[in-house]
């Protein structure tokens, strides 16, 4: 989800509500499966795997990490659902 002009990150914040899932691919890392179906890497997470969970941050886009999962959210704050 890359801005249409291109750049990584979208404008402004916006809140993603779904479960943490822990994937243990090139050394481990934190995602979310929101309840809609689309999975994100998380920039940062204090929950554990399983927990239901709502994720302020961006969503940055135009490029993959090692982890090659799909897009990442920079997360600003995360709570349970």
């Amino acid at each position: 989800m890359a801005r249409p002009d291109g750049s990584g990150i979208l404008p402004g914040m916006a809140t993603f509500t779904g479960t943490v899932r822990f994937n243990d691919l090139e050394g481990g890392f934190y995602e979310l499966v929101t309840d809609k179906g689309d999975t994100y890497r998380l920039s940062k997470c204090s929950a554990k795997a399983g927990e239901r969970v709502k994720v302020k941050g961006k969503v940055e886009g135009g490029g993959f990490g090692i982890h090659m999962s799909g897009p990442s959210i920079a997360v600003d704050s995360i709570e349970k659902a």
